[in-house]
């Protein structure tokens, strides 16, 4: 299905967020107002990496607003496996219900990590702590909102945004405009792809909203920000606009990746993302000391480091 020649419908869905100041993260609920269904989009599980435990402050706000509208939850999406904040999704599941969702292409990261974890990459696929695996242009409801999956690997190869009504959340694809584009140098991540789906959102009618899964804060703004219009980023993004030359966005983002470090709680967010269940892993994370997590660190640095297929920068 195209982006370029069929909207779909001209529904403005509410749209709350929840900001996460510690990971930078925002999350959100989107409803139909109307029907008051709705879905939650990239929810935080709190961690307290010094002290290896997780806490559910923001993901019990998002069910206090929940409750507090009166809304049923359809579906609890993730755009990408994150791996600077660990997902609430099964607990919010646990809590309020819904179908807990992410792209098919999840599989690709759950293979490499697998390799890492020491795991049986078919027995953990078959057992998959997802409830859905969205492709392509999959097209679904929430309430009476339409919704459509757009992917957009570059970031991860699992990346995927949804447009819903003139709502669109991009994951990791776009920062706000004055800050530009997510790195690329994650397992199968690529500044090429990164490229070709920025380009095909920016298909999208300018008038359409865009909300981004993260905000650093450049030194020119004073307050955190989460909503901008695909017009303004197709025009004002620093990284790459309507028009950016794809070579030149390639070169730039690689020689920025090539800079940044491993994210601080990535061995945490991927197991919780990829391999377990929230109850499973709660318990697993109580436990674990901070020289297993060290151990599991080194062993993901020499592995990455070490291998031909994938491209990573730490």
């Amino acid at each position: 299905m195209s982006i370029s020649n069929q909207r779909l419908g001209v529904s403005r869905p509410q749209v709350q967020a929840f900001f996460d100041e510690q990971t930078n993260t925002f999350s959100y609920v989107v409803s139909d107002a109307v029907k008051l269904q709705c879905a939650i989009i990239d929810s935080v599980l709190n961690y307290d990496a010094a002290a290896v435990r997780t806490s559910t402050t923001l993901a019990d706000q998002i069910i206090d607003y929940i409750k507090l509208k009166h809304l049923q939850v359809e579906w609890i999406l993730e755009t990408h496996v994150h791996a600077d904040h660990l997902s609430a999704a099964q607990y919010l599941k646990s809590k309020l219900g819904g179908k807990v969702a992410i792209g098919h292409q999840i599989e690709t990261v759950q293979q490499v990590f697998a390799t890492i974890y020491d795991m049986d990459v078919n027995a953990l696929i078959q057992q998959q702590p997802f409830d859905y695996l969205f492709k392509a242009d999959e097209v679904f409801q929430i309430g009476q909102l339409q919704a459509q999956v757009i992917a957009t690997p570059g970031h991860t190869p699992a990346c995927v945004s949804y447009v819903i009504g003139d709502a669109v959340f991009v994951g990791d694809t776009l920062f706000m405009p004055d800050y530009g584009t997510a790195r690329c140098d994650f397992p199968q991540g690529d500044a090429a792809q990164l490229y070709d789906s920025v380009q095909h959102l920016y298909r999208l009618p300018d008038e359409y909203r865009v909300f981004l899964c993260h905000d650093y804060l450049p030194g020119h703004r004073s307050e955190y920000q989460c909503e901008t219009s695909m017009g303004v980023q197709k025009t004002k993004n620093i990284h790459i606009q309507y028009d950016s030359d794809k070579q030149s966005f390639i070169e730039m983002r690689n020689q920025r990746d090539a800079k940044l470090s491993l994210p601080k709680i990535m061995l945490a967010a991927i197991q919780i993302k990829v391999v377990s269940k929230y109850d499973v892993l709660t318990t697993y994370l109580s436990c674990l000391d901070c020289i297993l997590i060290k151990t599991y660190a080194r062993q993901l640095h020499d592995f990455l480091s070490s291998s031909k297929s994938l491209k990573f920068s730490v």
